[in-house]
Parts: C-alpha cells; sequence; structure tokens
C-alpha cells in the first residue's frame, strides 16, 4: 500500500512507502462498519457520476463510495465525503491509448488483455484497431487519499475483498430497465398457440373505449377469445379498476387479454388469467387483427415504416436531417449532442429546446452549488439534481471539445476526416423523469408533445423555492361557451402551457397537385411499380390558426340556467400570453384500421409571429351571463371511494394537468363531469399538494382531502406534523423547511433533514420561506390566482422539433435552434451548423415574446 497525494496535490505525496498487511488491516479498521457488500437490489453505479458524466474514461476517474455505492467525479467526490462522513472509495479509472506501431506502421499483433475487467461501454467513436484499453481499481481513504492497489487478497481483510468483487462484477443498475433483458424474461403463454377465436363480427374501433359492464374508460383490457373490452384490477397494473376482465374470466375460462392503449408495433402488454402472470404472445398480430386491429403493416420495416411508405418517406428523412449537405460539426458551450439510448430522441429534441431557454439555465444551472449542496443522500433519485447535471452538461462546454489539430491531421492523412462527437449519455435522467410511467419508461419510441408535458409537470411539483422555470410556458385560456337553448354565455379560464393547431387539410393549396400525385400512386401500387416522390399538402399557417379559433360543440355541460345538463357552443381565446409559446401542429391520427397516420403537410410557419388578435375580450355588449349558482358539492360516499369517471379524468388530462389532479378533481366533484371538475381546478390548482395522489378518506387523508373540498390548504405544514419533528429534537425553522421541500411528507420530510446535516439555520432561506408562507396567509382573503407573465403577444421562432415517420410510435425526432444567430441542428449526439433548417416540416415549435 501507498500514501500518495498526486491526485489531489495533497502535502506529502510525493513519497512512498511499502506497508505490513497489519498495517492494512489496522488503516481499515476504523472503517470497516462502513464497508459494505452489495446486496440484491441495490444499483452499484460504476458508469456515471451523479452529478456529473464523468466516468472511469475521464482524466480523474470515478470514485465509487463503499458503502452506498454511488459514484462521483473527481470535481465532486470530496463533497460526498464532507456530508456523509464516507472514507472509503474505490477508484476506477479506465485508461485509452494508442496502440504501439510496428517497423511498417501497423499495429502490433493485439495479445489477449487480461487488463480488462470493468464492466463498462467503450467509446464507439475510438477505432478498435487504433487504440487499447487498460483497466486499474484501487480504494482510496479519506480524507489523507490512502491508496490501495487492487487486487490485494493478501492483505486486504477478507470483508473488504468480497466486497470490492462484488462491485467490480456487479452489472449496470439500467440493465434491468432495458426491454430486451425484462422482455425477454417473460414466458410464453401456454395458450398463445392454440387460442380459440370466436367469429362473433367484433370489431374493435381505434379510440372510445368503455368496459362492457361499467362506465370505467381506462385500465381497459381486450379478451383476445371473444373481444370483450373490460376493466382491470387494482391488483396488476397499479391502476384502479373493478375486476370485470378477471370475472369474464370466471364465467367463461377465456384465459388472455391484452392491454388497451399499450398495442404498438413492438407488441403490446399480454396477461394471461389461468397462469396468473404477464405473458408474450408470439401470434399477437394474428389474434388483434381478428377484431379489426392491424400491426403488421406497421412493422414491415426498420423505422415502423411499411414496405409501400419507404419510397415516399426517403425525402422527409433527408430533408427533416439534412442529409447530402456536407454540415459543419459544432463544439462548446450549448453544443453538447444526447447519444441516443434506443428510442430516446424524443427526449434529447426536448431537453435541448429546454435548456436553450435562459430561465432554465438560471433556475438549474445558476444554482448549481446550492443544488448539488442540498441534493438528498442519493442524488440519482432527485429531480433537481438531474434537471441540473443535465443542463451543465450541456452548457457547460465540458462535453465538446474539438479534435486537437494533431488528431486532425492524422485523421486527414488515414483519410478518415470524421467529426469526433460523442456527446452525453442521459441515461440516469431518463430512469429518473421515467420511472413508474409505463411508456417513458420502455425503449419504445414516444410522443415529443406528451414528454414535454410530463416534464412540465415533474418542474411543477419540484419546484426550487419560490422559483419555478415552467412558468414561461403557463398562459390562461378564456373560454365562452353559450348554451344552444337560453343563448346565455359562460365565461371560464383554464391553465394550459402549449397552443395546439388542426391540420387546416381542406386549406391546400396544391390539391390539384395532390390529386394527381394520389391517381399516380395507385396506379404503381397496382402495377407494382416504383411509387413516385412524395407530394406533400401546402397548408397555409393562417388556415390553422383560423381553425385554432373556430367554435367546437359541446355536447354536456352544465348550464345554470336550466339548471341541468344542456348543449352549448365553445370558443376559446388568450386570456393572458405566456412568455414562451409552444405551437404543436396535430399531425397525427388514427385510421379506421387502428394504422397512425401521419398528415404530410408541409406548414409556412413564420419566423414573427402576431397573434394579439386572439387576445380574450371578455363578457360582450349584450350578452347575458349564466348564473353564477355552481352545481350541488357532492361528498363522495366512502363505501364508493374507487367510483371515478375516468372519462372526465382523460378529459381534464388532455388539457395538461397533472393525472393525479384531475382524479382528485372528479372524485371531490362527486363525478358531476369535466367542466364541473375542471372549476376545482381552478380554484385548488396553487395548493402545495396539487398534484400529489389521491387519498381517500379513512385511509388516513381524511383531514387532507376535507380540506381540499372546502376552500384549499395554505402553504403553512400542519402544526401537528411540525410538532412531530420538533418532539425529535430538531429546530422549528428546519422542520418548516424539509416539509415545504417535500410537499409536507413526514417520512420525506425527515429524509430531507438527514440529507443536509448542514442545515445550521440557513437564514436566507428561511427568511424566505416564512415571508412566502406570511404571503400566503394573507393572500387567503384575496387570492392572487395562477402564474403567468402576461405582455405583448408579439413572438419570434428560435427552434423547432420534426418528426420523421408514419406516427409517434416510430421514427425519429430531431431539434433545431437559433444560436448566436444561425440555425443549429441537434441529431442526437451529433451538433453542426443547419444550412436548411425544414420549418415548415416542424411538429413543435418554440416562440420567444419579443419586447415592446
Amino acid at each position: 500500500m501507498q500514501r500518495r497525494g498526486a491526485l489531489f496535490g495533497v502535502p506529502g505525496g510525493s513519497g512512498s512507502r511499502k506497508m505490513a498487511a497489519g498495517d492494512i488491516g489496522e488503516l481499515l479498521v476504523p472503517h470497516m462498519p462502513t464497508i459494505r457488500v452489495p446486496r440484491s437490489g441495490d444499483r452499484v453505479y460504476k458508469n456515471e457520476c451523479a452529478f456529473s458524466y464523468d466516468s472511469p474514461s475521464s482524466e480523474g476517474g470515478l470514485y465509487v463510495c463503499m458503502n452506498t455505492f454511488l459514484a462521483f467525479g473527481r470535481e465532486h467526490v470530496e463533497r460526498h465525503f464532507r456530508k456523509t462522513g464516507q472514507s472509503v472509495y474505490m477508484h476506477l479509472k479506465r485508461h485509452v491509448r494508442e496502440k504501439v506501431r510496428g517497423a511498417s506502421g501497423g499495429a502490433l499483433p493485439k495479445r489477449r488483455n487480461s487488463k480488462i475487467f470493468l464492466d463498462l461501454d467503450t467509446d464507439d467513436d475510438l477505432n478498435s484497431d487504433d487504440y487499447e484499453y487498460e483497466d486499474e481499481a484501487k480504494l482510496v481513504i479519506f480524507p489523507d487519499h490512502y491508496e490501495i492497489a487492487l487486487p490485494n487478497i493478501e492483505e486486504l481483510p477478507a470483508l473488504v475483498t468480497i466486497a470490492c468483487d462484488a462491485v467490480l462484477s456487479s452489472k449496470s443498475p439500467y440493465r434491468k430497465q432495458d426491454p430486451d433483458t425484462w422482455e425477454n424474461e417473460l414466458p410464453v403463454s401456454k395458450y398463445a398457440n392454440n387460442l380459440a377465436q370466436l367469429d362473433n363480427g367484433v370489431r374493435i374501433p381505434p379510440s372510445g373505449w368503455k368496459c362492457a359492464r361499467c362506465d370505467l374508460r381506462e385500465n381497459l383490457w381486450l379478451n383476445l377469445t371473444d373481444g370483450s373490452v373490460l376493466c382491470g384490477k387494482w391488483f396488476f397494473d397499479s391502476s384502479g379498476g373493478n375486476g370485470h376482465a378477471l370475472e369474464h374470466y370466471r364465467d367463461t375460462g377465456y384465459p388472455l387479454a391484452v392491454k388497451l392503449g399499450t398495442i404498438t408495433p413492438d407488441g403490446a402488454d399480454v396477461y394471461s388469467f389461468q397462469e396468473e402472470e404477464p405473458v408474450l404472445d408470439p401470434h399477437l398480430a394474428k389474434h388483434l387483427a381478428h377484431f379489426g386491429i392491424d400491426m403488421l403493416h406497421m412493422h414491415g420495416t426498420e423505422n415502423g415504416l411499411r414496405d409501400n411508405d419507404m419510397k415516399p418517406r426517403v425525402s422527409e428523412w433527408e430533408v427533416i436531417q439534412e442529409s447530402g449537405t456536407k454540415l459543419k460539426p459544432m463544439y462548446g458551450p450549448g453544443y453538447t449532442g444526447l447519444k441516443n439510448l434506443g428510442n430516446s430522441c424524443y427526449l434529447s429534441a426536448v431537453m435541448q429546446a429546454i435548456f436553450s431557454i435562459p430561465e432554465f439555465q438560471r433556475a438549474y444551472v445558476g444554482n448549481l452549488p446550492r443544488i448539488f449542496d442540498y441534493s438528498p443522500l442519493d442524488p440519482t433519485q432527485d429531480f433537481n439534481t438531474q434537471m441540473t447535471k443535465l443542463g451543465h452538461g450541456l452548457l457547460s462546454g465540458q462535453y465538446s471539445k474539438p479534435p486537437v489539430k494533431s488528431e486532425l491531421i492524422e485523421q486527414v492523412m488515414k483519410e478518415e476526416h470524421k467529426p469526433q462527437q460523442n456527446g452525453i449519455s442521459p441515461r440516469m435522467f431518463k430512469a429518473f423523469v421515467s420511472k413508474s410511467h409505463p411508456e417513458f419508461s420502455s425503449n419504445r419510441q414516444q410522443d415529443a408533445q406528451e414528454f414535454f408535458l410530463h416534464l412540465v409537470n415533474l418542474v411543477e411539483r419540484n419546484r426550487i423555492g419560490s422559483e419555478n422555470p415552467s412558468d414561461v410556458f403557463r398562459f390562461l385560456v378564456e373560454e365562452r361557451i353559450q348554451c344552444c337553448q337560453t343563448r346565455k354565455v359562460r365565461y371560464t379560464e383554464r391553465v394550459d402551457y402549449l397552443m395546439q393547431l388542426p391540420v387546416a387539410m381542406e386549406a391546400a393549396t396544391n390539391k390539384d397537385e395532390l390529386i394527381a400525385y394520389e391517381l399516380t400512386r395507385r396506379e404503381a401500387e397496382a402495377n407494382r411499380r416504383p411509387l413516385p416522390e412524395l407530394v406533400r399538402a401546402k397548408i397555409p399557417f393562417s388556415a390553422c390558426l383560423q381553425a385554432f379559433s373556430e367554435p367546437d360543440n359541446v355536447d354536456d355541460f352544465w348550464s345554470s340556467a336550466l339548471q341541468a345538463k344542456s348543449a352549448g357552443v365553445k370558443t376559446s381565446r388568450f386570456a393572458s400570453f405566456p412568455e414562451y409559446l409552444v405551437v404543436q401542429i396535430k399531425k397525427f391520427t388514427f385510421g379506421l384500421d387502428w394504422v397512425p397516420k401521419k398528415f404530410d403537410v408541409s406548414v409556412d410557419m413564420p419566423d414573427l409571429l402576431d397573434i394579439n388578435h386572439l387576445r380574450a375580450r371578455g363578457l360582450q355588449p349584450g350578452e347575458e351571463e349564466l348564473p353564477d349558482i355552481s352545481p350541488p358539492i357532492v361528498i363522495p360516499d366512502d363505501s364508493k371511494a374507487s367510483d371515478i369517471d375516468e372519462s372526465s379524468v382523460m378529459q381534464l388530462a388532455e388539457m395538461g394537468f397533472p393525472l393525479e389532479a384531475c382524479r382528485k378533481a372528479v372524485y371531490f366533484t362527486g363525478n358531476m363531469g369535466a367542466e364541473v371538475a375542471f372549476n376545482w381546478i381552478i380554484v385548488h390548482m396553487e395548493e402545495p399538494d396539487f398534484a400529489e395522489p389521491l387519498t381517500m378518506p379513512g385511509y388516513g387523508g381524511a383531514a387532507s382531502a376535507g380540506a381540499s373540498v372546502f376552500g384549499g390548504l395554505d402553504n403553512q405544514p400542519p402544526e401537528e406534523i411540525v410538532a412531530i419533528i420538533t418532539s425529535m429534537g430538531f429546530q422549528r425553522n428546519q422542520a418548516i423547511q424539509a416539509l415545504r421541500a417535500t410537499n409536507h411528507n413526514l417520512e420525506r420530510a425527515l429524509d430531507w433533514i438527514f440529507s443536509h446535516p448542514e442545515f445550521e439555520e440557513d437564514s436566507d432561506f428561511v427568511i424566505e420561506m416564512e415571508n412566502n408562507a406570511n404571503a400566503n396567509i394573507i393572500s387567503e382573503a384575496k387570492p392572487e390566482g395562477p402564474r403567468v407573465r402576461d405582455g405583448s403577444g408579439m413572438y419570434e421562432l428560435f427552434a423547432f422539433i420534426s418528426h420523421m415517420g408514419t406516427s409517434t410510435m416510430s421514427g425519429h425526432y430531431v431539434c433545431h435552434i437559433k444560436k448566436e444567430g444561425r440555425w443549429v441542428i441537434y441529431n442526437d449526439h451529433k451538433v453542426c451548423a443547419s444550412e436548411r433548417p425544414p420549418k415548415d416540416l416542424g411538429y413543435m415549435y418554440f416562440y420567444r415574446r419579443i419586447p415592446s
């Protein structure tokens, strides 16, 4: 063993001395209680720092705590040591060296390298014929930085040797999340090969499902024998249900069912009632086709494209990715790419756009020291820490450095001049933000718009003090509904985060060209000739904007004049304009054969956007307002606590509100419909537990639930919970701060306190929190309303996300962002200057307000 200070410049590091085995054992004795052997279920991080994207291949290597098995780069390991007192770390370093050349200039024959023992991914951009790897592991004891080279079986205590071996041989904590791993573990159902299917003429539509025995519209299962659509039960996928699918199996013996809403070109969730477990159905496509659900047409080739779609789609992929154009790689701060983890491009595109917004940069990267210092004991499970880590990785330029001159000369000499852009891997971030989400946690392609709203929800729920960067997207929509019977009107407001523009196909300016193309395409298909080049419908942006403001029919809303439900006509306008406007072009739909379809359209999106004419006007002269008589509030019967109108829940969720908040709104308004529940949301959306899961009365949440019904909670933590924490010896201010940081959850608050031992009356933070509390108490008499940043309706385009492929369940996303006066394309890990940004083919557009 040696004592060295070279890594951190510790005085006395220049000398070294050998020590006997007894000396090593004596040195480790004080730390033995903190050294653990990883157990089953422990996550061992060996590839990536919890606070940065340092890895064993980084210059300083990686330090793995021998107690928590979290990993830290050289810049952050001291922080963990100071916070936790954990002293023993395993230092992992992968050395990458260029191979020695022979006399003829070629690399020497490679011998079997026994020095590679870390289970790490090598850099794909490094040519294996030119580079070789050597792994090094040693124990480091803080604060004196004693180093013990590994392996060292003779000198180390047996427990330490076992712990080191277990850490080195552990698998990546993300392997279990790889669908290729868990899907293959599912057994093939013994009923799949010979499943009987009734020829009863049942055809399942692509939407609008409802349980055949109750009114539930989610957690629905299609029985693969007779086509019955029935609700599931709580025990299987953590969703509510009345168990009618299971009852149907007990009545009929039909064993297999597939969950509606999970069907993609890659498969679906299949459950066997007889075998009592999730299973694989190798003949799922055939079994679904029996009921009119056609998967095979979506599964013909790579990227989920049909054979007949390949020819037309080539143009879209080439245009959006700017293929065929020599694009100049970009390096430095703000020009770091994100590696594709397998259909993770939707996440990459959204996050690049998000962190191009100054408010998000300031909220996370600008608060980096404080967020990292106040992170919980496991920073991999903290949203703000992982957002800050990702933002710093993208913006710092630390992971986007151009090749040095000598490397460029060598590449030119080899005629292999390729941009060496590695990017950073968002694996830890994706694992956290997609946790418990059935779609984002999979390896399937997802909708970028849905992920954007999911991310906004997470930002809302994990705000940093009083700062909430997602406020820049928030705006109020004024909805005017006119009762068809009384002609009276009602004005309401709701919160939204993006503007959804319908595609006005009827306004295409090249209809003759489209008709000619369709005739040629059909003739080519009939004669099996190559398909013609795709012709897109050219849609004026003004037509889409006009379609947005046109009235919609409302079949079921509460008319206070009639004291009953009635039909009406609804129009929507902006009651406030957001600082940043996100516009989604609604390009995707489903055909009657269940095949997802995408409108092939080109929309002339403007660089400068003026929507001032869409400003809400309120009650107009001559209009008569509906009486302000709310429908009766129905306190739900505890015995029917699970009877929630899921169709109303989904209507509210589609507006962008958190799912749990929608469930509470429907529950506490007695299933009176989406409109009544919407009014509840407007009243309660500023409450700290707004997006917390619904706690039914009688199950530990009666007090808070009742308070939510009759006026809401202020932001002051309940005194009884504060008293519990202070009775343990903690300061009152510390208890209040911890409860506020954890949405008044006692268990999480205690964990927060233990993870912040340096609290010591952080006066600024406490004063800020107390002022917020006083402001909230005062505001009870005069509520401030939803947080919006109203201003002018003039905007300029600064980013857009484009999609290639036939549906959101397949294909690829890229992002274009205007930086320093020029457009830049972000295509996963590749970041280049854009030559021809395809602004007319985007899916989501990001506009910033022009100061008036």
